[in-house]
C-alpha cells in the first residue's frame, strides 16, 4: 500500500496532468493566442492550486513545443509560422508514408475488435463535427482519433511524434480557420473511410486518404497565408 508521501506524489502528478491538459485545450481553442504571456502565479491563482504542479505542467507544455520560457518573466504561447506548419505537415507525411512502405511487404498488425470499435466511434464523431463545421468539437475527437489509429503502428515513439505534430499543426491552423466563419465544407472529414481502409488492410486506399489529408492541410496555408 502506498504511504502518504507516495499518495501526495500521485495527486500532484495527476494535478500536473490536469493543468497541462486544460491549458493545452485553451491554446488549441485559440483562447490563449500565439505570443500570449503569463506567469506561474497567474495560472496557479486561476486554478486555485499551488505553484509546483503549475510550473511542472508549464514545463511539460514547453517540452511539447507549445510554450516558450521567457527568462525571468514567465511563459508565453509559442508562435508557429507558415513555414513551420509546412515543415510539420511534410514531416508527418514522410513518417506516415514510411509506415505504409514498411507495412506493404508483411502481414498487417491486427487490432482487437474493441479497439477498432473505439477508433470507428472516434471517426464518426470527428466526421460529424467536421461536416457541421464545429471546430471546437472536431479538434478533440480528431486528436483522439489519430492517437488511437496510431496504435496500428505498434511503436510508441512514432505515435507520440505524430500526436505532437497534430497538436502543433492545429495550434497554427485554428486562428486561420476562425477567420472563415462558416467552416462547413472546409474541414477534412474522411475519418470513417480511412478506418474502413485500415480495417480491410487496404494500404493503397489508406495511403491515398492520408495523402489527401496532408494536401488539404497544405492547401489551407496556401490560401490563407
Amino acid at each position: 500500500m502506498a504511504d502518504g508521501g507516495e499518495r501526495g506524489v500521485i495527486r500532484r502528478n495527476t494535478l500536473r496532468q490536469q493543468i497541462a491538459d486544460a491549458l493545452r485545450d485553451e491554446v488549441l481553442a485559440g483562447r490563449l493566442p500565439s505570443g500570449h504571456p503569463f506567469t506561474v502565479k497567474e495560472i496557479a491563482e486561476q486554478y486555485g492550486v499551488s505553484a509546483t504542479p503549475v510550473r511542472e505542467a508549464l514545463l511539460d507544455l514547453c517540452a511539447q513545443g507549445l510554450l516558450d520560457v521567457e527568462q525571468h518573466r514567465g511563459f508565453k504561447v509559442h508562435a508557429f509560422t507558415a513555414d513551420d506548419y509546412r515543415a510539420m505537415v511534410e514531416a508527418r507525411a514522410l513518417v506516415v508514408e514510411g509506415i505504409f512502405r514498411s507495412g506493404a511487404g508483411r502481414e498487417p498488425r491486427r487490432l482487437p475488435t474493441e479497439m477498432m470499435v473505439s477508433i470507428r466511434r472516434r471517426a464518426e464523431e470527428a466526421e460529424r463535427a467536421a461536416r457541421a463545421g464545429d471546430l471546437d468539437v472536431l479538434i478533440g475527437y480528431d486528436l483522439r482519433f489519430w492517437r488511437e489509429l496510431g496504435s496500428v503502428v505498434g511503436n510508441a515513439y512514432i505515435s507520440d511524434f505524430l500526436d505532437r505534430m497534430r497538436v502543433q499543426t492545429w495550434m497554427f491552423a485554428v486562428p486561420l480557420l476562425r477567420r472563415l466563419g462558416d467552416l462547413r465544407g472546409h474541414l477534412w472529414h474522411d475519418h470513417g473511410e480511412l478506418v474502413t481502409a485500415v480495417a480491410r488492410h487496404d494500404l493503397c486506399a489508406a495511403q491515398r486518404l492520408v495523402t489527401e489529408y496532408h494536401e488539404h492541410s497544405l492547401t489551407l496555408v496556401r490560401k490563407r497565408c
